[in-house]
């Protein structure tokens, strides 16, 4: 796995656009607000643009590739076409299944339960429907936020209305998969629960 990963903190925006079908992202290093990583949607379907601008876009599919800046792939995430709920794969810069994520009916806010590679649980993802506040957790223990401000640097730091922060807990080890899974599901709370 890339070093690049075992970062605890990233600052997520997102590309904004006029007729703007693909979900293309920056990720920073919050505190030397430095490009790190990129979330390019590059191949989009015209069936699928099509519907990204009608009330179907959250079930359209998506194939999104984090790269570092320099292009070198770190993850995919991907999703068939999604009629009641989504089931999303994440892949490893081989393309090895590294776990999915099965996103819970009926919840508020929207729910996410992410699986391992051999479909055991190996944190849940529970949000907020008021908000941009988003925690992963896993036997009671939390693993990492996601929110729209932080207090680094000696003060807050408020982000606008399309980018936020995502923090990582220290006790998730620096060369776990659960690192990869947290960060492109972060990738999708944007296309499967808040569009």
């Amino acid at each position: 796995m890339n070093p690049i990963l075992s970062q605890n903190l990233f600052l997520v925006k997102e590309h904004i656009g006029m007729f703007k079908a693909a979900n293309n992202y920056d990720i920073y290093d919050p505190e030397t607000n430095q490009i790190i990583m990129n979330c390019r949607e590059n191949n989009l379907g015209f069936f699928t643009k099509v519907f990204r601008f009608t009330d179907y876009k959250r079930a359209t599919p998506f194939n999104v590739e984090i790269t570092t800046a320099s292009g070198e792939k770190l993850i995919s995430v991907k999703r068939g076409i999604a009629i009641f709920r989504s089931t999303v794969e994440v892949f490893d810069e081989k393309d090895r299944l590294i776990g999915t994520f099965k996103q819970k009916f009926f919840s508020f806010g929207g729910r996410f339960e992410i699986l391992d590679k051999n479909d055991k649980p190996a944190a849940t993802l529970q949000g907020k429907w008021t908000g941009w506040d988003f925690k992963f957790s896993h036997e009671n223990k939390q693993l990492a936020q996601v929110s729209k401000k932080w207090a680094g640097l000696g003060k807050e730091f408020f982000t606008s209305a399309d980018n936020y922060v995502l923090q990582i807990e220290e006790t998730v080890s620096s060369d776990s998969p659960l690192r990869q899974l947290i960060l492109a599901a972060v990738m999708c709370i944007d296309m499967v629960l808040k569009e």
